[in-house]
């Protein structure tokens, strides 16, 4: 069979603000989504190691766009309008398809995601502008 991974060029990543794709943010530098699990650990009288489980936290996840024009702007003002509760019934859904090159396109679905600390930043006079993004959900689907 041939090689199967993918690198980021077959990764296209979509932000959907209440049903509408924000279609103009697209240049996303990077992207990282990660399961939050929590490993529990007991110990018991008359045994000899300890038993673990894990605990399900939703997922959290980052991802830097360069600023190409000012609807990532938009954006930024709806999640900061959502957070001042201006707009309290704002859904922010984040959606990764994977494009491998057999054909198969399995997507990463973030809904209603929220969103911490997210940075303007200018690293240098040669550097392009970037928007950091840093997201928090309670689950996430792979369909």
């Amino acid at each position: 069979m041939a090689d199967q991974r993918i690198k980021g060029q077959e990764v296209e990543v979509l932000i959907v603000v209440d049903g509408t794709v924000v279609e103009t943010v697209t240049d996303v530098q990077s992207f990282e989504v990660a399961a939050k699990l929590e490993i529990k650990e007991e110990g018991y009288l008359g045994e000899a190691t300890n038993r673990y489980d894990e605990i399900f936290n939703g997922v959290r996840g980052r991802m830097e766009l360069h600023i190409e024009n000012d609807d990532v702007f938009d954006l930024w003002a709806s999640i900061i309008d959502r957070a001042k509760r201006r707009t309290p019934g704002t859904q922010i859904n984040v959606k990764a398809t994977l494009n491998f090159p057999n054909g198969d396109r399995p997507r990463v679905l973030i809904n209603d995601a929220f969103f911490g600390e997210s940075a303007l930043n200018f690293a240098s006079r040669g550097d392009y502008g970037t928007v950091g993004l840093e997201f928090q959900a309670s689950d996430v689907s792979v369909i």
